[in-house]
C-alpha cells in the first residue's frame, strides 16, 4: 500500500511547454535555435557563418559553432520551443485542470534565462520572478506542492557559449541563480531538484556503442563534476536560507541486463550500472566518488580538476532524496547481435521477452519494480519517480474523445510494480507522470509524441489551436489518486 501522504502529480520542463521564448525580459537559450525533428530526421540548431549565409549543424555533445558563425532564427523555420504549449499564458487553465485529477505534486522547471537573462547579471529580471511566483501561488491555491527544477537541460545562451559546464565559473554564475530562487520562493515550494538526469553527461556517451573517443570522456566527466559541486552548493544554500526545503537529485533511471550468462556479458552489465547509473548516484547520496571511479576514468585517460574543496562541498552538500525518471530498460552484451534496437535513446540488442514502443523504448513494467528496489538498497533514501510515462500517437475520434486505452495500460502496469515494490520495503514517497500535458518532444521536437492525460491541439509543423481536451486517462488518473493507487480498472 502506498503512504497515506503519497504524493501523485504530472511533470513537464520550461523548454518544451512555457513558449515566450523572447517575452518579459528571458535571455535566449540554445533550444530557441533548435528545428523540430522526427525519429528519422535529427532536431537541427541554425546558425548564420562569418559570410552571413544561413545553415544547419547537427546538435551534438558538445556542439561546437562553426568559426565565425552564430546562432541565429531563420526565416521559415518551425522552432517548437519558441511557444511550446503556451503554458506561459495559459497555466491557471492546466493548473485548474490538473487540480481536477486531483494532483498533490507537480514538477516543473525554471527557465534560468527568465531569471539571468546571460547568466551573468548582478540583478534578477523581476518579470521572470513575478510569472514563477504567479505560477507557485496559482499551485498552492489547489493545495498542489510544486516540485521545482533547477536545471533542466538548459541555461542562458551567453554561459554556453563561455563554455557552459566545461568551464568553472559557471558554477558561480549557478550560485547567483539558486540563491536568488531559494530567496524570492521561500515558502512557496519546498521540493526541489537540482539538474534534471545529471548522470546523461557520461551515460549517453555509453549508451551508443562507446564510440566517443578519450577527449570527449574528458569533457563529459569534467562537466558533470562541476554539476557535481554546483549541485552540492544547491544543497548547501537551499537549506541554509530555510530548512523546510526538501532538495533531490535526479538520474536518468535505465536499468540494464545482460544479454546472456556469458561471464563477460555480466560484468560488462555491473560495469554499465556503475559508470551509468551509480557513478552519479553515490556522489549526489554519498557525498564522495565511488571506489570504481578511478577505473573508469582510466578507461579514457581522464584527470579531473578537482581541488580539495570541492571534496568537502561534495561531503556537505547531499542530497535529501533521490528521484529518477524511467521509461525503459536496455540489454548490454559482448557479443555480436543483429536484432537491435534503434530509436532515440534507445540502442542495443533488442530484449526477446519484451514489446517495444514505435519510438524504440522497452515496455518492461518489471524493470521498474527492479530499479526501485536497487537504489533503495544502496542508498536508503527516500524516493520519488519524477518521470515515466508513454509517449505515444493520440488520435481524436468522431466525437472529439482520444481512447488512449494503451496509456492506461502502460500506467497501471507500471504502478502495480510501483506497489510490489513499496511491499517491498523501498521508500516511495511520489510519483510525477511524466508529460501530464502534452508537450513539445525534447528528443524530436514532436508533439505527436504524447504522454500526457490531456490532448493540446498542435501538430509537428506547429499548427492548431492549442485546445485542451481529455483524453480518457484523465478520469482514470482521477481515480488513481483517489483511491491513492488501489483503483486501477
Amino acid at each position: 500500500m502506498f503512504k497515506d501522504n503519497f504524493l501523485w502529480g504530472g511533470a513537464i520542463a520550461a523548454n518544451q511547454s512555457e513558449g515566450a521564448w523572447n517575452l518579459d525580459g528571458k535571455g535566449p537559450i540554445l533550444l530557441d535555435f533548435r528545428t523540430g525533428g522526427s525519429k528519422k530526421n535529427p532536431r537541427m540548431l541554425t546558425i548564420i557563418d562569418k559570410e552571413g549565409n544561413p545553415g544547419k549543424i547537427p546538435i551534438t555533445r558538445g556542439t561546437r559553432l562553426p568559426d565565425g558563425a552564430q546562432y541565429s532564427i531563420l526565416e521559415n523555420i518551425y522552432y517548437p520551443s519558441h511557444e511550446g504549449i503556451d503554458f506561459y499564458h495559459r497555466y491557471k487553465d492546466d493548473i485548474k485542470l490538473f487540480a481536477e485529477m486531483g494532483f498533490k505534486i507537480f514538477r516543473l522547471s525554471i527557465c534560468w534565462a527568465r531569471i539571468y537573462p546571460t547568466g551573468v547579471e548582478d540583478k534578477p529580471n523581476q518579470e521572470g520572478i513575478n510569472y514563477y511566483k504567479d505560477v507557485f501561488n496559482e499551485l498552492k491555491k489547489y493545495n498542489i506542492e510544486p516540485l521545482v527544477t533547477l536545471v533542466h537541460s538548459e541555461m542562458p545562451l551567453h554561459l554556453e557559449e563561455l563554455g557552459g559546464w566545461s568551464n568553472r565559473e559557471t558554477i558561480k554564475h549557478f550560485d547567483r541563480y539558486v540563491r536568488t530562487v531559494f530567496e524570492e520562493f521561500k515558502g512557496l515550494v519546498k521540493y526541489w531538484i537540482t539538474f534534471n538526469e545529471i548522470n546523461n553527461e557520461v551515460g549517453m556517451l555509453e549508451m551508443f556503442g562507446n564510440t566517443a573517443n578519450d577527449e570527449t570522456y574528458q569533457t563529459a566527466y569534467q562537466k558533470l563534476h562541476y554539476e557535481f559541486v554546483a549541485s552540492a552548493h544547491a544543497v548547501k544554500i537551499g537549506h541554509e536560507i530555510d530548512e523546510k526545503n526538501i532538495i533531490g537529485g535526479m538520474i536518468c533511471g535505465i536499468p540494464h541486463y545482460p544479454g546472456s550468462n556469458d561471464p563477460d556479458d555480466i560484468l560488462l552489465c555491473r560495469y554499465t550500472w556503475e559508470k551509468a547509473i551509480f557513478y552519479s548516484g553515490d556522489v549526489l547520496c554519498k557525498g564522495e566518488y565511488p571506489v570504481f571511479s578511478k577505473r573508469l576514468w582510466k578507461e579514457h585517460n581522464v584527470v579531473l580538476d578537482i581541488t580539495s574543496q570541492d571534496l568537502i562541498d561534495l561531503k556537505e552538500g547531499i542530497v535529501d532524496l533521490y528521484t529518477f525518471s524511467y521509461y525503459m530498460t536496455n540489454v548490454v552484451t559482448t557479443h555480436e547481435v543483429t536484432d537491435v534496437v534503434s530509436g532515440n535513446f534507445a540502442a542495443g540488442a533488442r530484449n526477446p521477452y519484451l514489446k517495444y514502443s514505435d519510438w524504440g523504448w522497452a515496455y518492461d513494467p518489471k524493470g521498474l519494480r527492479y530499479y526501485l528496489e536497487v537504489i533503495n538498497d544502496r542508498y536508503q533514501k527516500p524516493v520519488m519517480i519524477t518521470e515515466n510515462g508513454l509517449g505515444a500517437k493520440d488520435s481524436l475520434d468522431s466525437d472529439n474523445t482520444i481512447n488512449d486505452d494503451y496509456r492506461i495500460e502502460y500506467l497501471r502496469d507500471h504502478i502495480i510494480e510501483m506497489k510490489k515494490a513499496v511491499e517491498n520495503g523501498v521508500n516511495l514517497i511520489g510519483y510525477t507522470a511524466w508529460g501530464c500535458i502534452d508537450i513539445v518532444s525534447m528528443s524530436t521536437g514532436q508533439m505527436s509524441k504524447r504522454y500526457g492525460f490531456i490532448y493540446v491541439d498542435r501538430d509537428d509543423e506547429g499548427a492548431g489551436t492549442l485546445k485542451r481536451i481529455k483524453k480518457k486517462s484523465f478520469n482514470w488518473y482521477k481515480k488513481v489518486i483517489e483511491s491513492n493507487g488501489n483503483k486501477l480498472d
